[in-house]
């Protein structure tokens, strides 16, 4: 086997010691439930590195030549994912630092109290198990989104655990459909959190407001090229057609539990304050609140933006056309925070430039 790949599962914790002192942790870790190897030279610890993968590796810095840092190097060079915990005297301070620039994830001062050390190796392999999961979603996403953009229409009922970054550049591909539509969603993304800040909403709902702007029309997806590039009113059954997006969208990112608030807003962007909209003819505040800023920030951005079919409007008279909506389809309190964004002037406006974006 290569010393360079080691392909076994990681498991358990290697602790470079001397002597009594790798003894004693040896002993610890044991009867605390941690599978645990103890070696007590340098040279032993880069062979166990190289025969198997630990979670975490116990340096003693006492140990080792030159401040620790070629063992450091050395162990994640096996294995980048390795949690490394530094153990060092207070005369060994600046070799300690030294290690953690080089990747060790944290340094104890001997000499370590049991307790202590065991908790920074609890800490240091929940760090490494969120950075191995994180790993390993981001190039599942990357290559997830190499197979979308070539399959998008077949594909579109296997979307599923990627996340809001990888779902915007899905966006941007059905956007460039129609140089009408390009940058869109941005637009209205950054719309709603303003309004939402407006508001006075809290952090959290901010940013669900954000990116369910960025994701309303995730949906279209399902939506026939025809329609979607149509030039004009849509007939009856178009309209229906494209109407399905919203609950299109709502499945897409139904595996994405932590995005519950944004998935509901997706769904229910279309609901009108006075119950006409759909899918489940909401009405007032049961339409939550990221869903009547949605749907109050396309509607801005439909009418501020060139289309060929209808009359572009200045910001300033969107909004006189908006609040004669408020109270019936749209959120009197949004269509208010709106206006007011409008006056200082913070919305973006249409760019004919691809990946152009300006304020007003």
């Amino acid at each position: 086997m290569s010393e360079a790949h080691v392909t076994s599962p990681a498991e358990g914790v290697l602790v470079a010691a001397e002597g009594s002192i790798g003894a004693q942790l040896e002993a610890f870790f044991s009867e605390h439930g941690f599978a645990v190897r103890a070696v007590g030279a340098e040279e032993h610890a880069k062979a166990a590195l190289t025969e198997r993968r630990y979670q975490v590796a116990v340096l003693d810095l006492s140990l080792l030549s030159a401040t620790g840092v070629p063992l450091v190097q050395r162990a994640l060079e096996l294995d980048p994912d390795l949690a490394i915990i530094v153990l060092a005297d207070v005369m060994e301070a600046t070799s300690a630092a030294i290690c953690l620039q080089h990747g060790a994830y944290e340094y104890l001062t001997e000499p370590v109290e049991l307790h202590q050390l065991q908790h920074a190796v609890h800490r240091a392999m929940r760090r490494r198990d969120a950075q191995v999961q994180t790993q390993e979603i981001s190039a599942w996403l990357k290559q997830e989104l190499v197979q979308r953009t070539q399959e998008l229409e077949r594909e579109r009922e296997k979307l599923e655990k990627i996340n809001v970054a990888t779902l915007g550049a899905l966006i941007n591909v059905l956007e460039a459909k129609d140089p009408d539509f390009v940058g869109h969603s941005v637009r209205v993304a950054e719309l709603c959190a303003t309004i939402a800040e407006e508001m006075g909403l809290p952090d959290d709902a901010i940013e669900a407001a954000r990116a369910a702007g960025r994701l309303h029309d995730i949906g279209k997806i399902g939506v026939r090229d025809a329609v979607i590039r149509k030039k004009g009113p849509l007939t009856a059954d178009e309209r229906k057609h494209v109407q399905e997006q919203a609950l299109v969208g709502f499945r897409i990112l139904a595996p994405l539990t932590h995005l519950g608030a944004v998935r509901q807003c997706v769904r229910s962007h279309h609901e009108h304050w006075d119950g006409s909209g759909y899918p489940d003819g909401l009405a007032g505040e049961q339409i939550p609140i990221g869903s009547r800023i949605v749907f109050a920030a396309e509607i801005f951005d439909a009418i501020t933006s060139p289309r060929p079919y209808q009359d572009q409007f200045e910001p300033e008279e969107a909004v006189g056309q908006m609040q004669r909506l408020a109270g019936a389809k749209l959120d009197p309190a949004v269509v208010e925070a709106l206006a007011r964004v409008v006056e200082r002037q913070e919305t973006l406006v249409f760019v004919r430039d691809t990946g152009v974006r300006s304020e007003q």
